[in-house]
């Protein structure tokens, strides 16, 4: 699993006019791409780490302070474009794969007792944050 991470000041997903979840003040916005070998434990990791990646202000993380993420699932990060000019999509899971597989991760997050927003899987989504530093990472379980 790849997890792009944004610490925002405020973060909102949109489809077909319809905010489908928004997250206001501090928190982490969560590109989640799925890959085939991904597994429920995989999963459960990724939640693990993004629940407690030290990058909010003042280096403390979402457990610490109570933050909240922001999730959306996002086939492109597996997008491979080094070769030609059309990105190939081989690496990504299929759907059927990769829905449950974020799904896992929301469950996992909330379990830790975060407070989480989501994307709609498969959606013409638009995303829309302010980035805080700008800070954005990349995790990869």
């Amino acid at each position: 699993m790849r997890a792009v991470v944004q610490r925002v000041d405020g973060a909102s997903v949109v489809v077909a006019g319809e905010t489908v979840g928004e997250i206001v003040g501090e928190g982490l916005c969560v590109l989640v791409g799925v890959t085939h070998e991904d597994t429920p434990e995989k999963a459960a990791q990724l939640a693990r780490k993004l629940w407690s990646v030290r990058i909010l202000e003042g280096e403390k993380s979402c457990s610490d302070v109570n933050a909240p993420l922001l999730v959306i699932s996002q086939f492109t990060l597996y997008g491979d474009a080094r070769k030609g000019r059309r990105p190939t999509w081989n690496a990504a899971a299929p759907g059927e794969v990769a829905e449950p597989l974020v799904d896992e991760v929301v469950a996992r997050l909330r379990e830790l007792g975060a407070t989480v927003e989501t994307g709609r899987f498969g959606a013409d989504m638009r995303v829309s944050l302010t980035n805080h530093g700008p800070f954005t990472v990349l995790i990869e379980v």
